[in-house]
This record gives C-alpha cells, structure tokens and sequence, in this order.
C-alpha cells in the first residue's frame, strides 16, 4: 500500500499509531507527574524534542530557511501551547489518565467554537454530532455516569485545571490557520517547539535548582525521553505524512478514540479496568469518531 494514494488503509493505521502515541502522555505522564514540578518535567519534554529537531530542520531548510519573520505569531500560539501542558501534567497530580485524556475530546469542540468567532466557519451537522457525543461521553467518564455527582458538580481540582488547558488549545487549534504565513510546517513546528522549552525553562528556573537530580530513577528518565520522542517527534511527523494523504479532519477525529486508547494502556500498566459505569462514557466518545469518518465519507463535516 502506498501512502501517495489518498484513503488508503495504512494512512488510517498510521492515523491511528499517532493517537496512540499521544495517549500515551496521559497513562505515562499519570506515573510521573508527581517525580518533579510540572514546568520541570515539560522543560526537559520540549527542551529534547527541541534539540532533537534542530538537525533535522537545518538540514532540510538550511539556517536561512529558519529565519521567519514575525516570530511574535509563534510566541502567541507557544503561550497557549505552555498552559495546555503545565495544566495537563499539574492536574494529573490530582486526577487520573482516563479523566484526563476524557476531557481533552472537548478540544475540537472549543477550536469550532473559536473558529465559528473568528472565521465564521460553519459548524456542519456531522461535526455538531460529533462534538456533542464527544462532550456527553467526556460528561460520563468524568463523572463516572454518577447524576448525582453531575449535578452537584463534583469536579476534582485536575479536571478543572485541565478543563482550562483545554480551553486554551482550543484557541491554539483554531489561531493556528490566522496566524500561519505559508512557511513550511515542519519550521512552524520548530520554532514552537523552541519556543515552548523556553517558557517552561523560564517557569523552571528556580523548580529546577531544588530538584534532586541524582534520585531520579531510570524509569522517570526513560518517560521523558518517550515524551519528547513519541508523542512530540513522532507524532508530528504522523500527523502530517497522513493528513497529506487522508485529510486532517478524518485525521483528528481519531483524537476521540483517545480515552479508549488510555483505557487499554492503563489496563497493561497494570492499574486495572476503571468501573463498569464508565464505560459505557468511553463507547459514545468513540461513536463521536465514527460519526465524524461518517461526515467526510458522504461529502464532508460541512455538511
């Protein structure tokens, strides 16, 4: 099979490898979010990926084709991009993996929502399912299918300060088409990835000095070098080769089957299978998927 054919089953699959990935955040940074401050463990996060793609950059735009004008753009979405994953790696010193990466379905609901205010684009009947089914399973996770607990609000303190991450990429999402100027993605990405390490090292500056370096385990070290590697590197280069191929609307809308991903990586991690009444919160999450590769099928999410 080859990737130069639009719809082919190995750019789903590949689709599908990157959400993996990027599940993995959630179930890996559960187990390591409380080793160090959340800017420490972000800085040492993009400050790798950073280094990692700086050869990689270079030698495919040269320093010349580096040099963008009007880096102020980046600076906006890496501001954004920093409170994203300090809230997600700070809330997950008080809530779980499945919580967590529940409540990040709600990010393509805020980037249409800002995208309605700032493009005026339309929402269309496939992508409203959707996002509706995507709300009401993350509903369900997050208050385990309890009414009770729904309608007393009973939000721990990292799903309300993840709630706000999400909030914050969805205007990420949605600035991103107003704010590039036709410069390569990869170099977007770059200077993002920069940009992000540098914030968090200016947030980490004085965290950084109290951490005990020399009590780290390997383990720690090994889910900080799968950060910056799997769910940052790789990923981004999933992503793009398939959304060439597929389409970035069928590509994200694997996004949903996240917190089913997490399910399954926390089950192997050896942290059991969360209750029976939440469940049934994950399965509509997924439908929202289907509903969304429904959408692009018989003519797209505009609809």
């Amino acid at each position: 099979m080859s990737l130069s054919r639009p719809g082919t089953t190995l750019s789903h699959v590949l689709a599908l490898v990157a959400m993996i990935f990027i599940s993995t955040i959630f179930s890996v940074g559960d187990e390591i979010a409380d080793t160090m401050p959340a800017s420490v463990l972000m800085a040492l996060r993009f400050g790798l990926a950073a280094l990692m793609l700086a050869p990689y950059a270079i030698w495919r735009y040269g320093l010349g084709g580096l040099a963008v004008k009007g880096l102020w753009r980046y600076a906006i979405l890496s501001v954004l991009s920093t409170i994203f994953f300090w809230s997600m790696f700070e809330g997950l010193k008080y809530t779980d993996s499945l919580n967590t990466s529940a409540i990040s379905t709600t990010i393509p609901g805020f980037t249409a929502l800002y995208a309605a205010i700032l493009m005026r684009e339309r929402l269309g009947r496939y992508r409203l399912a959707a996002l509706l089914l995507g709300m009401a399973g993350t509903v369900w996770v997050v208050f385990r299918g309890d009414p009770e607990r729904l309608l007393a609000l009973e939000l721990s303190k990292g799903d309300a300060l993840f709630f706000a991450g999400c909030i914050s990429m969805g205007l990420y999402a949605a600035l991103i088409p107003k704010l590039h100027r036709g410069e390569p993605v990869p170099v977007m990405s770059f200077w993002i990835t920069v940009m992000v390490a540098a914030m968090f090292l200016a947030l980490a500056n004085v965290d950084m000095a109290e951490v005990a370096w020399g009590e780290i385990s390997n383990g720690v070290w090994g889910a900080v070098f799968w950060l910056a590697i799997g769910p940052t590197i790789l990923t981004f280069f999933l992503i793009q080769t398939t959304s060439l191929t597929i389409g970035s609307t069928r590509v994200q809308s694997y996004s949903y089957l996240i917190p089913a991903f997490v399910l399954v990586l926390d089950w192997v991690m050896g942290r059991g299978l969360p209750s029976a009444m939440t469940i049934p919160g994950i399965v509509i999450v997924v439908l929202a998927t289907i509903v969304i590769q429904r959408g692009v099928i018989v003519g797209g999410v505009t609809r």
